[in-house]
């Protein structure tokens, strides 16, 4: 466990990094705390890519494997700070909890990371084989793996720890998601004579319908490949008369492993074209949605929204590996899988890469008014995150 004095150094390193307000496209104080705290901590290099991802680096004395943690440092906005009981960037300390945004998503387990990086090359003198990377991620709130592509092209790990929520259990999947866009075009007309034109939100309508009778895929272990309407617009809006000439509709899409782009769209793209060839007015396509953000550096960052599932099984080695090391520490992991979407979509989805998830804090907290984090959750992670070293860089 941690001495005393570790215990107050992850901890006021998390209450830093919660009183910097990181928005997306916003995280340059929290990449200065970062940055500040890596370099005194006796990393061997830090590094700020095109993004504004932040990343920290130990060198083993031994040539060996590459372990990154990684840690998004953006937040979701806090809509109404006359809501919280405790202020959302004072991180304040009540009843053994540190109130704030971030503190649960997920800054409590970049703190733990940064901290548990310089013990574990303190301790060791940084006599281990192999490397170790810190990542503070930009823009995961956002779309989930896009900034993280940079990272693991410049790092090139072989091993990747995502600390999102999961109360110090390993996580060894998740659904992926996707938003899928359909578009629907008609004819616009004044609405006092609404048969000179072609109305596209009646034509929505009929295609909702008929996409709602559409049965995604199961899996046994990740569950249902969910297809769910979360958006419709028409246009113009508002119509003043004028009957709507385009209408857009987004569904969110659970993604299981092993699906593809293609194959996503492809039961949906077979459906539109039967309703074309029924009706000859209806003109629709389908398509994923494309986020373009400002990052904190004044680059633009772009990806199409569609984030694969993951899934290692529970007797890989190298999950093993680390279970068999933290039940040797005393602690008691269950294996299972995120509820949500991670950055393991790019790392394990995209790249093949070997991931698992372990942070801090109940899953449940993120997002949320009063949003907080226990310390003793944030020490006993920090202690996890230098089994995890123990265990890969052998």
């Amino acid at each position: 466990m941690l001495s005393k004095e570790r215990k107050a150094t992850v901890v006021e390193l998390c209450q830093k990094l919660i009183r910097q307000r990181s928005y997306s496209g916003e995280e340059q104080g929290v990449v200065q705390v970062l940055q500040e705290n890596m370099k005194a901590m006796g990393f061997d290099e830090v590094t700020v890519d095109r993004y504004g991802n932040i990343i920290g680096c130990i060198k083993g004395k031994r040539p060996g494997k590459k372990l990154l943690f990684d840690g998004h440092i953006d937040t979701v906005p806090v809509t109404n700070a006359a809501e919280w009981q405790h202020p959302p960037f004072e991180a304040e300390i009540h009843d053994g909890k540190i109130y704030g945004r971030g503190t649960s998503d997920m800054k409590g387990a970049v703190a733990a990371m940064t901290c548990a990086a310089a013990n574990f090359a303190n301790d060791t003198n940084k006599d281990f084989a192999g490397e170790i990377y810190v990542a503070g991620v930009v823009h995961e709130e956002c779309f989930e793996g896009v900034a993280a592509r940079e990272i693991s092209k410049l790092v090139q790990p072989d091993y990747v720890v995502i600390g999102e929520a999961s109360q110090l259990n390993l996580k060894i999947g998740q659904r992926g998601r996707a938003e899928i866009v359909i578009e629907t075009f008609g004819i616009p007309c004044h609405s006092a004579n609404p048969k000179k034109g072609v109305n596209a939100v009646y034509k929505m309508a009929k295609v909702i319908e008929a996409i709602h009778t559409l049965v995604p895929p199961h899996h046994p272990v990740l569950g249902d490949g969910i297809l769910e309407l979360t958006d419709i617009k028409s246009s113009p809006y508002p119509g003043a008369s004028v009957v709507p000439e385009y209408c857009r509709a987004t569904y969110d899409r659970r993604l299981l492993v092993g699906e593809t782009k293609e194959s996503v769209l492809a039961p949906i793209q077979q459906l539109l074209g039967q309703l074309m060839a029924q009706d000859p007015e209806l003109k629709v396509t389908v398509s994923y949605a494309v986020g373009v953000e400002k990052c904190h550096t004044g680059n633009e960052i772009e990806g199409k929204r569609f984030f694969p599932g993951w899934l290692y099984e529970e007797n890989s080695d190298f999950v093993q590996s680390v279970f068999s090391q933290l039940k040797e520490m005393g602690y008691n992991p269950s294996i299972t899988q995120y509820n949500f979407c991670t950055n393991g979509s790019h790392y394990a989805g995209e790249a093949g890469i070997k991931t698992f998830g372990l942070g801090p804090s109940k899953e449940n907290l993120a997002h949320t008014v009063d949003e907080h984090i226990e310390i003793d959750q944030l020490t006993k992670v920090t202690d996890c995150y230098y089994g995890v070293m123990q265990a890969l860089l052998k």
